[in-house]
């Protein structure tokens, strides 16, 4: 203690602490006015800009979805354009007049082809399965007919007959 105050008063440094503890007490327990304010203004804020952002972003997907949906049209009427310009080649038509309705120029004959049961048999041939590879019916007999077949790899079992 200092020499100036007197034994039962409170010294300098007594006081300071008992400012401290009473300032840090009040400014921990509180919230200003402000601080409330703006709480209720940012919340205000996200509840009235909620609706707006959701209708902007469901709005956007439905522009890609969209556009997505003129990509695939503009390339369909590609296609059916290019048809178009097909069927206007009379080289094309004619083409298609001979294989399938099966006219012929005059001065040609046509022959057609007739199966066994007296059908016309089909203009392409039947497609040849490529070496190495069997078809799955191939496939399936030859596995009923190993089935059947006895083994011929098959080790004896010896018969008491035998041993004797």
């Amino acid at each position: 203690m200092p020499a100036d105050t007197p034994a039962g008063a409170p010294s300098r440094v007594d006081h300071v602490r008992r400012e401290t503890i009473v300032f840090m007490t009040t400014r921990r327990t509180s919230f200003t006015g402000r601080a409330v304010v703006v709480i209720c203004v940012l919340a205000a804020l996200a509840i009235t800009l909620a609706v707006p952002i959701r209708e902007l972003l469901s709005q956007r997907a439905e522009i890609t979805a969209l556009s997505e949906e003129v990509a695939a049209a503009e390339e369909r009427v590609d296609d059916l354009s290019a048809s178009v310009a097909d069927w206007n080649d009379p080289s094309f038509i004619a083409a298609q007049a001979r294989t399938r309705l099966r006219f012929v120029f005059p001065g040609e004959v046509g022959y057609v082809v007739l199966g066994a049961d007296d059908r016309p048999l089909p203009a392409e041939p039947a497609p040849v399965e490529p070496d190495g590879i069997d078809p799955w019916f191939a496939l399936m007999w030859e596995s009923l007919r190993s089935a059947d077949a006895p083994e011929s790899d098959a080790t004896e079992v010896p018969t008491p007959a035998d041993a004797g």
